[in-house]
């Protein structure tokens, strides 16, 4: 694969010229007398020869790196150069608030040469998408589900407004990559390809990851190695490949970290948090990332109280009200915005001064999406404050910006086993088809595992079970899918992940956001209050039946509460930095007093008994037996359910240490290790683990089951534990 540095990625066209020959004049006219450009970026000039020549590739650079002109110029010069006419490129974005942001810019671009880009989205009027359905865009912006939808969809010709793309642009691919609706978007690539009857180019827009070439490989699809493709880098961030202390392979980013410009504080508490805020870097626009929507809301009130100008950004307030916040943050300078992961991706929020972050992400990736968001301004540096309020926390955090330190970067992993996905993919193909051969029906994804002959158990159960109707060798959407999944024109088939059942919060006809319903319901003394936007409201009325709460606002005294969906916990690597720094490794960052005293005190006191530099730790106190791995949770999860003769059977596995049986005795240990050789064990499944996979109802329960413990495994931690020696130490 070629990179930013050969000379055909970089700085020549074929034939010797200079690569920027080979984009559109009129293109190149206004990036430099429209946008005043004196030349294109390094990634810009890179990417323009493999995409111009249709090969797939994937765009790799920092936050605000320039990805999205260095797709844009050549697929408008690819545009006009091959004469390429009706909706031709679609542009894919993971969030709505992301298109949003984008289509403006996407459609200047394309108005340089009479081109037209357009949005849809779950949100966009149905007077746009009939504008869209008979004059089409060049260029289309949407999600995978929006796409889903227009397939399966009756209002929409999908032959008509899709058989003429040729290239999909996917923005943040790997934040697609590393969950169900990566493969969501796979399948639904494969079957646009059936009504395109061509290869679609994919181009995929990426910040750093572990593995870009895997990453590639994966987002070619069924035929990927048949189709040309490379990874296009500027040269700050051309990797190599380095190995975790579990041997696995891990990218290392080339880029400069100066240590004064990330700092790590120990504060306590969220309150203290919210004191420091308010009191450093005044006349400064700060963005803080939390890592919970309760914390956001309980830091915005705090902050608010303190006469700081605060907006909030997460997933559960509505879309006008974090319309409304990133709206004003940006127009704003002396200001706080606080959020979640949700504007972590490539939003706009203006020219911001400073990141802060409570406690820390869970991922080095996330944490380069976050401190990219700074130093956007010439002469400014990237920076990110971390403000730990407990020291369980200050310790991953120091762990994290270890990995870091050693530029570290996770590789991005499709999650094992999507059978829920292909009964999704099953059922929503037969319905844009109307009917599927029953011999013939995996040719709807081209061979690409796994909805193909692999999945021919689930396509007898889809059968067996009602959901599918088969007669005269053909199959017919049947009843029991129009039971569970035909309301509103099986809108419910297009979304590849269940959101936990909220109630939404009105204070008069305004929408304020969501709610979890356990903050209506548990036993709280007097009035019932709720903490959302930042503000208190009091609850006035329920209609439990329309799942609605109205509110009017409040003096204090507000709950935030939400349930946490999907599989909590550490990875192994992370894991693993913690116990390196419990053992005396610092992060290449500047520590405060309070930090390096609390991770001091944690090293004397908490160090002795849970770490060991030789080796994983058995601890007895009393009845209570901990095998201290440090491991992460899913290699904790495995080895609890491999080695069930000592291990506690009522436990639930932590990230840090696994519970052993009170009866314990090293020679139980020696004969369980013993019994068990090298075979590892998929650890025990939780009936509600499997109720929260989308569209299990639709798998035989024993699939269900074997594909959420194959998610709650990590056998390649669990065995990089099993080959360590094991000490046993007993307190008294």
């Amino acid at each position: 694969m070629a990179d930013a540095d050969s000379p055909t990625g970089a700085d020549s066209a074929e034939g010797g010229g200079d690569v920027l020959d080979r984009l559109d004049p009129v293109v190149l006219h206004h990036i430099v007398n429209t946008l005043g450009w004196p030349d294109l970026r390094p990634l810009q000039r890179a990417a323009i020869i493999p995409l111009m020549e249709g090969e797939d590739a994937v765009l790799l650079a920092p936050t605000a790196g320039g990805k999205t002109e260095a797709a844009c110029f050549p697929m408008l010069s690819a545009m006009t150069e091959q004469r390429w006419t009706g909706t031709s490129v679609l542009y894919l974005c993971p969030l709505k608030a992301l298109l949003n942001n984008l289509v403006g810019r996407v459609d200047t671009y394309a108005q340089w040469l009479g081109r037209r880009a357009a949005l849809w989205h779950g949100d966009t009027k149905e007077s746009q998408r009939q504008r869209i359905r008979t004059e089409a865009p060049d260029i289309l912006l949407t999600t995978p589900e929006s796409l889903e939808a227009m397939l399966i969809g009756v209002k929409t010709d999908h032959t008509r407004l899709l058989g003429s793309v040729r290239a999909v642009v996917v923005d943040e691919v790997h934040a697609f990559a590393g969950d169900d609706r990566g493969w969501h978007l796979l399948a639904v690539l494969e079957r646009l390809e059936r009504v395109t009857g061509r290869p679609i180019q994919r181009v995929g827009l990426s910040a750093t990851v572990g593995n870009p070439e895997q990453l590639l490989s994966w987002l070619q699809g069924a035929n990927a190695i048949s189709r040309a493709g490379r990874i296009v880098a500027p040269a700050a961030v051309l990797s190599v490949s380095g190995e975790g202390s579990d041997g696995r392979k891990a990218m290392i980013e080339q880029l400069p970290r100066p240590a004064g410009e990330v700092e790590l504080d120990y504060v306590g508490s969220l309150d203290n948090a919210a004191k420091l805020i308010a009191a450093l870097h005044r006349g400064e626009k700060r963005l803080v990332f939390c890592d919970s929507r309760r914390q956001v809301e309980e830091l915005g009130a705090a902050l608010r109280a303190r006469e700081v100008t605060v907006f909030l950004s997460h997933a559960s307030l509505s879309v006008a009200e974090r319309t409304r916040s990133e709206q004003a943050f940006a127009e704003a300078r002396d200001c706080v915005i606080v959020s979640t992961s949700t504007l972590e991706l490539g939003i706009d929020v203006g020219d911001l001064d400073r990141v802060i972050q409570i406690d820390a992400p869970a991922t080095v990736a996330s944490f380069l999406q976050r401190i990219g968001r700074t130093g956007r301004r010439a002469g400014t540096a990237r920076n990110c404050l971390f403000l730990a309020t407990r020291k369980e926390t200050l310790l991953q955090a120091a762990g994290l910006l270890s990995l870091w330190s050693r530029g570290w970067v996770e590789p991005v992993l499709p999650p094992p086993e999507p059978r829920h996905l292909v009964a999704q993919q099953l059922l929503a193909a037969t319905l844009q088809q109307h009917k599927l051969g029953d011999q013939l029906w995996q040719q709807q994804w081209n061979g690409l595992a796994p909805f193909d002959q692999s999945a021919a158990p689930i396509m007898r159960y889809l059968i067996e079970e009602g959901f599918l109707d088969s007669d005269g060798g053909m199959l017919f959407v049947g009843p029991e899918a129009e039971r569970r999944f035909g309301r509103r024109h099986f809108i419910e088939l297009t979304a590849s992940f269940t959101a936990p059942p909220q109630f939404t919060v009105l204070s008069g006809r305004t929408e304020i956001g969501r709610t979890d319903p356990s903050v209506l319901t548990e036993e709280r003394p007097g009035p019932r209050r709720l903490l959302l936007g930042g503000r208190s409201w009091q609850v006035t009325y329920i209609d439990w039946l329309r799942k609605r709460v109205f509110v009017e606002p409040a003096e204090g005294g507000g709950i935030a509460k939400w349930m946490n969906g999907g599989i909590a916990g550490l990875s192994y690597a992370l894991t693993r930095a913690m116990r390196d720094v419990l053992l005396g490794a610092n992060p290449s960052v500047s520590l405060t007093r309070r930090a390096e005293a609390c991770l001091a005190e944690q090293r004397e006191s908490d160090a002795p008994d849970t770490v060991h530099p030789g080796g994983t730790l058995i601890t007895r106190v009393g009845a209570d037996v901990r095998w201290w791995t440090w491991a992460g949770y899913r290699a904790n999860a495995t080895l609890a359910a491999t080695l069930q003769s000592v291990t506690d059977p009522l436990q639930r596995p932590t990230d840090c240490w696994v519970r052993l049986r009170e009866d314990f005795t090293p020679d139980a240990w020696r004969h369980a290790r013993k019994d068990i050789g090298d075979v590892l064990v998929l650890p025990d499944v939780d009936p509600r683990a499997v109720r929260g996979l989308k569209f299990s109802a639709a798998l035989p329960e024993r699939l269900a089951v074997a594909t959420v413990a194959a998610r709650l495994a990590d056998f390649d931690g669990a065995r990089s534990v099993l080959r360590e020696p094991v000490r046993l130490q007993q307190s008294t």
